[in-house]
């Protein structure tokens, strides 16, 4: 696998695991019980963890963009 597919790789599966964990522990205005600032949507999130998250999706992808780099490394996957 190139730098490039693998740039490739990184990118697209670190925003799939990213969105994949934005609703990970997320507790709204309203389910924290906390006063409801005005002009905010009572669904907005109070913690949204955004820094553990971004860190979260870099190890995801790091993983997968690894898995993929082995499986044509090694050969267990063939594209022709």
């Amino acid at each position: 696998m190139d730098i490039v597919a693998g740039v490739v790789i990184f990118l697209v599966s670190w925003w799939m695991v990213l969105f994949t964990l934005l609703p990970v522990g997320v507790r709204s205005q309203e389910e924290a019980g906390d006063d409801i600032e005005p002009g905010t949507e009572r669904g907005a999130p109070v913690k949204p963890m955004l820094l553990k998250k971004m860190i979260g999706a870099t190890i995801g992808a790091t993983v997968i963009t690894l898995l993929f780099h082995f499986a044509f490394e090694y050969n267990w996957v063939q594209l022709s």
